[in-house]
């Protein structure tokens, strides 16, 4: 197992690096502003899933294949990115129908399980996050102790914990933000809308930044 000074020192730079608004931040928020504060956690909860399946594919060795190849790691950023356009054009063309699913249960059967799912998919498919499990797991492994991928998914455990509280944080106040607009229909379409927007410039922002030779 991790030892407790190794865990600790973790926790504290996955709270530095997680405290800090970044990609899956801005991407919270946005849904908070478009969708709302259910949306938004049940965001939070499919990306912090989705942050999971990376750190079990570091600790398998999948990890350092991506950090290393080119073409790979370029494939998983555009993808992502473009997933992230999708979502954001996708919220400003649904902006005018906010004030009809504010009023009624915005996050009911299918919507949720979407929901959930379009977290997930951002999460797993972020592949800077890839890159920090790649980059920083393996050197707070002690190799003494053995047992190296177990202590790796351990300190992935803490790092996705401090994330789920971080972003849902975010995600509760960019929603109370969004029930103020509510109040006025055409504040609340304006919001739906920015939420939309920043979501488009966030997978620009991706897909522009972090390029590899």
């Amino acid at each position: 197992m991790v030892s407790p000074d190794r865990l600790l020192a973790f926790a504290a730079l996955s709270f530095l690096i997680i405290v800090i608004p970044g990609p899956s931040v801005l991407f919270v928020v946005g849904r908070a502003l478009s969708r709302g504060r259910r949306a938004a956690l049940t965001t939070v909860a499919g990306n912090t899933l989705g942050s999971y399946v990376l750190v079990v594919a570091v600790a398998a060795g999948v990890g350092a294949v991506v950090e290393r190849s080119a073409v790979v790691f370029t494939a998983l950023k555009l993808a992502g990115a473009a997933y992230l356009v999708h979502l954001g054009v996708r919220a400003w063309r649904e902006r005018g129908c906010l004030r009809a699913a504010f009023a009624g249960d915005a996050g009911a059967g299918h919507d949720r399980r979407r929901t959930f799912w379009e977290g997930f998919t951002v999460g797993v498919t972020n592949p800077k996050t890839i890159v920090f499990f790649a980059a920083v797991l393996p050197q707070f492994a002690d190799r003494d102790r053995g047992g190296v991928a177990v202590q790796m998914l351990v300190l992935g455990l803490v790092f996705n914990a401090v994330a789920l509280a971080c972003d849902s944080l975010w995600g509760l106040l960019a929603a109370t933000t969004r029930d103020w607009f509510a109040r006025s229909p055409r504040r609340l379409s304006a919001v739906g809308g920015a939420g939309g927007l920043a979501m488009i410039g966030l997978g620009v922002t991706v897909a522009v930044t972090g390029r590899r030779d």
